[in-house]
């Protein structure tokens, strides 16, 4: 029997060589290789700044503070999502709008999403599930159908935007097109992650890109990430260290979630081969789609004529009960294949259960969950084991549906 994990990291010597050097170095904190990564992302994405920090909920939160939202503010964000895309509202104060997704969809409602927009709504944060882009284009016609609700005089970067900014949740899509644009390319902000499971992963991590806007002065913002994720503090470790540069002063009690270089080096190994790490990731989607999908009622489309996903999950749903399903990822689990559900939409965990949500409210999430089952799908799966999965699946389907 075999033992198949969900989402083993991509690991191969040249990761390990990045990071002995920085070892080797003496400076494994933030430093050139953070600040080349950084580069390496704006040159990727095709933006005009970037920051990289500690996670991509971090990334998040800083953005809300720097465009200062918080208690009165409202932010609006998908019911069907991980915590995270809605936990950074609480965190900073405002109160989290969750949206429904459209019927057979895993994407917000955005019909729903303008009628859910009010005078006290300051950001959007639509999510690029599973590595398919939203249609940004229509979120954006919202935004400016909905732009004279906005308020100003709060802080001088919101008001600059004059209207509700666009900060897109997407730690699920780095290197996704959409009409030939690359993800970081749509929103006035977006996040990735770099978590272990991710496409590319430095392990734990994050950046925080902005695509060319002319409210924004890239230094600025760059040093009010900074101060932001670095205590309030006016320097940073590297200029510190300068001979006789002991000097710095605390503008503000901060936070920290800073990028060490030791994280930076493997993600510049990543983003190196990066593009053949998704070349296979596409291949497997292909092979899924071939093998599964009388089975299915539906899938995540990564490719169509507008789309070029980069394969980070494979969600597919089943004619079947959440006990079938429940029993079916059971099953395989014994097998050695370790199936998965993205996601348990948020008002069915209990800390938006506490906040005040009711699932019976989002009756299109639900419906995309209560069947869902997510595949392994990894730049190390072989073919070969991508066959057993495929084999243990349908077996245990039909002996589970009888």
């Amino acid at each position: 029997m075999k033992n198949i994990p969900f989402s083993p990291p991509d690991i191969t010597e040249s990761e390990i060589e990045e990071v002995v050097k920085v070892l080797r170095s003496g400076w494994i904190t933030s430093g050139p290789k953070k600040a080349e990564f950084e580069k390496m992302l704006c040159e990727y994405c095709g933006v005009s700044g970037s920051i990289c920090l500690s996670s991509a909920t971090a990334c998040m939160e800083l953005v809300l503070r720097v465009l200062g939202v918080g208690p009165g503010d409202e932010v609006i964000t998908s019911a069907y999502t991980y915590t995270a895309s809605a936990s950074v509202i609480h965190h900073v104060g405002a109160k989290i709008v969750l949206v429904d997704t459209k019927p057979n969809s895993f994407e917000m409602d955005l019909a729903a999403l303008e009628n859910a927009i009010t005078e006290k709504t300051k950001v959007i944060i639509p999510v690029d599930l599973g590595g398919r882009i939203c249609d940004y284009d229509k979120i954006f016609e919202i935004v400016e159908r909905k732009k004279s609700l906005f308020k100003t005089g709060k802080n001088s970067l919101s008001d600059a935007f004059g209207r509700i900014v666009v900060l897109a949740d997407a730690a699920h899509s780095l290197g996704s097109k959409r009409n030939g644009l690359r993800s970081g390319q749509f929103a006035d902000f977006t996040s990735f992650s770099f978590h272990a499971v991710k496409n590319l992963t430095t392990a734990e991590g994050g950046a925080v890109v902005w695509k060319n806007n002319a409210v924004i002065n890239n230094e600025n913002l760059y040093k009010q990430f900074m101060l932001f994720s670095l205590h309030g503090q006016n320097k940073d470790a590297l200029n510190k260290a300068q001979a006789g540069a002991w000097e710095y002063d605390i503008m503000f009690p901060g936070y920290k979630c800073n990028m060490t270089d030791i994280q930076a080096a493997i993600g510049i190994s990543q983003l190196n081969r990066y593009d053949s790490m998704l070349a296979h990731r596409r291949k497997l989607v292909e092979n899924y789609n071939a093998e599964i999908s009388e089975f299915t009622t539906q899938t995540l489309i990564h490719f169509d004529d507008n789309n070029e996903s980069n394969c980070h999950l494979y969600l597919a749903r089943f004619p079947i009960t959440l006990e079938q399903r429940n029993k079916i990822i059971i099953d395989c689990g014994e097998k050695g294949v370790s199936l998965n559900v993205h996601y348990k939409p948020l008002p069915l965990l209990t800390a938006y259960s506490d906040l005040g949500f009711n699932i019976k409210d989002f009756p299109n999430a639900y419906n995309q969950y209560y069947n869902e089952i997510t595949f392994p799908l990894y730049s190390t799966l072989s073919f070969e084991d991508q066959k057993y999965i495929i084999d243990v699946f349908k077996e245990t389907y039909r002996k589970n549906i009888k």
